[in-house]
């Protein structure tokens, strides 16, 4: 589909105001060339008065928005567009609360498992890894707490950080992991997941580093306090979940934040926010449904007991009349 998005909000209304300006959008995002069958192939349906497309050939019935993020809304599509609009428009996020007031939507729970769901769409499926010059570090996130810092800090949870290193272009595209902890395992399954195979790993001195050069790549370790990109990085992540979500993010969601970050920062070079709502738009449609009891987060076994105090009030349902 050629990158068709509206530039300005009167545009956006002018193109969005209607259920069927939504579906027509989806429509050529979904089958650029033409409805085609999923099960047959066939490409010669009829519309029923659902809106639904009647395969003639086959029979199967089948829905634009089956399989989506959108799969069996009760919502009306320009309901759930003005959701997309307005989350890649707002420079350093939005939280729920902020949705519903914005939507005018009477439940902060829908516009809470909106977000989530959205976020769920900021990866889009077999994303590329990254190449080249990857420097890589970690960092704890979480609320103020005594005790240990550094690696092993009680309380707080572990975010793995990989920086695309372009040289005088500066930062490349991020990576954002939540870690169970600095181990080798753990660390070597993360740079496996997030670059190509051959590409030149940057680290500090931590042993758990050091299975790198086994597993297929470069390797160079640096002092910790040259490694000058991730800290960048790890900075403007914490000054966004405070700045946004006052620094409270349940260690059980922050997966979801962290997809919501990257998606952000990739795109920071955008000069069009229509540019940004089509990505998302576009992703909604490659990622599969997520249905509403899978959006607390797994539980993973080091954040059992974790004393979450100042963590996610935000996000909290008790906190709020829904």
């Amino acid at each position: 589909m050629e990158e068709n998005y509206p530039r300005t909000w009167m545009e956006f209304e002018n193109q969005f105001s209607s259920q069927a300006g939504c579906i027509d959008y989806l429509l050529k995002m979904q089958w650029p060339k033409g409805f085609v069958c999923p099960r047959c192939g066939a490409g010669d349906p009829w519309r029923t008065n659902r809106g639904l497309f009647h395969c003639s050939q086959c029979g199967i019935q089948s829905s634009v928005t089956a399989g989506t993020i959108f799969h069996r809304t009760r919502k009306p599509l320009p309901l759930w567009f003005r959701a997309m609009w307005h989350i890649t428009g707002q420079k350093f996020g939005t939280n729920a609360l902020g949705l519903q007031r914005v939507l005018n939507i009477g439940s902060y729970r829908t516009a809470w498992q909106w977000l989530h769901k959205l976020r769920r769409a900021m990866v889009r499926p077999g994303r590329d890894r990254l190449g080249g010059v990857v420097e890589v570090d970690e960092t704890y996130v979480g609320g103020k707490k005594p005790g240990k810092r550094g690696r092993g800090a009680a309380g707080k949870a572990l975010v793995g950080i990989a920086v695309e290193d372009k040289g005088e272009e500066g930062i490349g595209r991020i990576r954002l992991w939540h870690l169970e902890n600095a181990s080798s395992d753990s660390l070597t399954a993360f740079v496996q997941g997030i670059a190509q195979a051959g590409s030149t790993i940057r680290t500090d001195d931590w042993l758990g580093y050091n299975l790198l050069a086994e597993t297929g790549f470069g390797h160079i370790v640096q002092p910790s306090h040259e490694l000058k990109l991730v800290h960048r990085v790890a900075a403007l992540l914490k000054r966004w979940l405070l700045g946004t979500y006052q620094g409270a993010v349940r260690p059980s969601h922050l997966t979801y934040y962290l997809d919501e970050y990257t998606f952000r920062f990739n795109r920071r070079t955008s000069l069009s926010r229509g540019k940004l709502f089509y990505r998302l738009v576009q992703q909604a449609m490659m990622v599969d449904p997520v249905p509403s009891h899978t959006l607390k987060g797994p539980a993973l076994p080091f954040l059992q007991g974790m004393d979450n105090t100042n963590l996610d009030p935000i996000d909290d349902d008790r906190n709020h009349n829904i």
